[in-house]
């Protein structure tokens, strides 16, 4: 079980991982501030067992359609979280 993975999987992968990344931080972010504690504390647990279901459901395969619609999903909630935070300040 030595597969290489392809570039196209190696791209999908970091692209689950940034999100993954940046709700710790926000975790960490509200932990100190005391904001948005719901969200912060959710948003990493839906991560994990989003991909974790995902993952399981395409065999293992990063490049499969149902994994990159849960790292698109993720990366959508970036974006919503970057319009809060840009309205708010």
């Amino acid at each position: 079980m030595s597969a290489e993975l392809g570039r196209s999987a190696k791209l999908w992968a970091l692209g689950a991982a940034i999100p993954f990344l940046l709700s710790i931080l926000l975790l960490g972010f509200a932990l100190s501030r005391q904001v948005l504690l719901a969200f912060a504390i959710g948003w990493p647990i839906i991560q994990i067992f989003g991909y974790w279901g995902s993952l399981k459901r395409s065999g293992g395969e990063i490049d499969h359609p149902l994994v990159k619609t849960q790292v698109m999903l993720h990366w959508m909630m970036i974006a919503i979280l970057i319009g809060i935070f840009a309205r708010v300040l």
